[in-house]
C-alpha cells in the first residue's frame, strides 16, 4: 500500500466513523421541523417527487438512460483515479448550481423540475465515477451498487447504517432486495426541507445554489468512500 492510499485508507476509517455518529440534538430538532413542513407540501409536490425517483430507478434497473463512454483506467493508481473523479465531481457540481439557479429563479412550476433534473445530474455523475474506478455499469450488480450508493448518500443515519455493511460486503455477491417504496421515502425525506425554499419566491436561486452545491458535494464525497472500501480490500 502506498502513501496516497494510505492517507484514503485513513480518511475512509474517519467517514465510516462520521456515519456511526449519533446525530445532536440540532439534528434531531430538524427532523421534527421536517416532518412538520412535510405536511404543508403540496399533493402536486409529493407526486412529482415520486414519480421522479420511480424513473429514475427504473432507468438505472435498465440501464437505458445513464450509460457513459468506457474509461480506460487499467493502468491507473488510485490517486490518478481520484484526481479524475474529483475534476468530475466539480464539473457536474457547477452544472448543478447553474441548473439550480435557473430553475430555482423560475417560480414555482419550473422550480418543481428541479427534482428531475438534478436527480439526472445525480446518476450521471454516479455512472461516471463507477467507469473511472474501473467498474462496469453496464454490469446489473454495478447499477445496483449505485444504486446503494445513492441510498447511503441521502437517507436517514439508520437507514446509512443498515446500507454500510451491504457496500462492505458487495463483492462476496449477497444484493439484498431494495425496499423502493423506503427508498423513495428517505429520499425525499432527507432532500425536502432545503429544497423546498427552492420554491419560494425571491429565495428560489440562491438556495437552489447552494442546495444543488451541497448535494453533489456530499454525493461525491460518498461514492468515493464506497468505492474505496472495495478497492483498498483488495
Amino acid at each position: 500500500m502506498d502513501e496516497y492510499e494510505q492517507m484514503a485508507l485513513s480518511e475512509l476509517v474517519s467517514w465510516k466513523k462520521k456515519i456511526a455518529k449519533k446525530s445532536g440534538r440540532l439534528e434531531r430538532m430538524s427532523k421534527k421541523v421536517q416532518i412538520k413542513v412535510n405536511s404543508y407540501i403540496p399533493d402536486q409536490v409529493h407526486k412529482m417527487i415520486t414519480e421522479s425517483i420511480k424513473g429514475m430507478i427504473e432507468a438505472v434497473l435498465s440501464g437505458s438512460k445513464y450509460m457513459s463512454k468506457e474509461k480506460n483506467v487499467m493502468l491507473l493508481s488510485l490517486q490518478q483515479k481520484e484526481e479524475w473523479v474529483a475534476e468530475t465531481v466539480n464539473a457536474y457540481r457547477k452544472t448543478a448550481v447553474i441548473e439550480g439557479v435557473g430553475t430555482g429563479a423560475a417560480g414555482l412550476l419550473i422550480g418543481m423540475a428541479d427534482f428531475p433534473l438534478l436527480l439526472s445530474i445525480k446518476m450521471k455523475l454516479l455512472f461516471e465515477i463507477s467507469r473511472i474506478y474501473g467498474f462496469d455499469p453496464n454490469k446489473y450488480e454495478e447499477r445496483l451498487f449505485i444504486l446503494h450508493i445513492f441510498q447511503m448518500a441521502f437517507s436517514s443515519e439508520e437507514k446509512k447504517m443498515e446500507t454500510l455493511p451491504i457496500i462492505e460486503e458487495w463483492d462476496s455477491g449477497k444484493w439484498p432486495e431494495i425496499d423502493w417504496q423506503k427508498f423513495q421515502q428517505e429520499y425525499r425525506d432527507h432532500i425536502d426541507v432545503i429544497k423546498m425554499f427552492q420554491l419560494v419566491p425571491g429565495l428560489g436561486a440562491a438556495v437552489g445554489a447552494y442546495a444543488n452545491h451541497h448535494l453533489l458535494e456530499q454525493l461525491g464525497e460518498t461514492a468515493v468512500n464506497c468505492y474505496r472500501i472495495r478497492l483498498l480490500k483488495e
